[in-house]
C-alpha cells in the first residue's frame, strides 16, 4: 500500500476522532435539548420540518426518513417534513423569488405555532436557512439548528443549537450525522414504551 495514502487516511480519521472527543465534551447538552424539544413537539401534534443545502439538505431528509419510517424499532410514523424534497416547488420559488426563499415560502405555508424548523448549516450564515429561520420565529415555532462555526448567526437565533465547530465541513458533517442518529433514537425511546 501507498505509505502518503495512508498517512492521508490516518490524518482524516485522527482528525475525526478530535471532532468527536470535541463533541463529547461541549455537545452533549444540546443533544439532550433538542432530542426533549422534538419529543415535546410530537407529543403536543405539532411537527418538525428541516431544512439545509448541498449535504445538510441530505441530512434534512436522512432525518425526515428517520422519523416518518423508524430508526431503530417499530413505533408509530412521526410526522416530519424535509423542506428539500420538492424539486417543482424549489425551482419555482428560485426562478420566481430567488434562491434566499427557497425555506421561508414553505415556513409561511407550512409551520405553525408549537412546530420545530431544523436548521442545519456547517457556515451557520446560509441565506436561505436564516430568512426560514426568521419566519419560523415570528410564527412561533422554536427553532433548532446544527452548525459548524461557533456564534454564527444561526446559533444566534436558534433556541437549541448543535455546533460541530470545526473548520472542516466534512468533519462538522460527520458530527451532525452521529448528533442526529443519537436524537432520533432519543425520540424514538419516548414512542416505543
Amino acid at each position: 500500500m501507498n505509505k502518503s495514502i495512508r498517512k492521508k487516511i490516518t490524518k482524516t480519521i485522527e482528525a475525526h476522532k478530535k471532532t468527536v472527543a470535541e463533541f463529547q465534551a461541549d455537545g452533549v447538552e444540546a443533544i439532550e435539548a433538542a432530542a426533549n424539544l422534538i419529543t415535546k413537539t410530537f407529543k403536543r401534534n405539532g411537527r418538525l420540518y428541516i431544512c439545509g443545502n448541498g449535504g445538510s439538505a441530505a441530512d434534512a431528509q436522512h432525518i425526515a426518513s428517520e422519523f416518518i419510517g423508524r430508526f431503530e424499532r417499530e413505533r408509530k410514523p412521526l410526522p416530519a417534513v424535509a423542506l428539500t424534497t420538492d424539486t417543482s416547488i424549489l425551482t419555482s420559488i428560485a426562478n420566481d423569488y430567488g434562491y434566499e426563499n427557497t425555506f421561508v415560502k414553505q415556513v409561511e405555508a407550512l409551520v405553525k405555532k408549537g412546530d420545530v424548523l431544523w436548521g442545519i448549516s456547517t457556515s451557520g450564515s446560509s441565506p436561505n436557512i436564516i430568512a426560514a429561520v426568521k419566519s419560523a420565529k415570528k410564527k412561533g415555532a422554536k427553532v433548532l439548528a446544527f452548525t459548524g462555526k461557533k456564534n454564527s448567526k444561526l446559533e444566534n437565533m436558534a433556541d437549541v443549537c448543535l455546533c460541530a465547530n470545526s473548520k472542516s465541513t466534512a468533519r462538522s458533517q460527520e458530527i451532525h450525522l452521529l448528533g442526529l442518529h443519537i436524537i432520533c433514537g432519543l425520540v424514538e425511546d419516548n414512542f416505543c414504551k
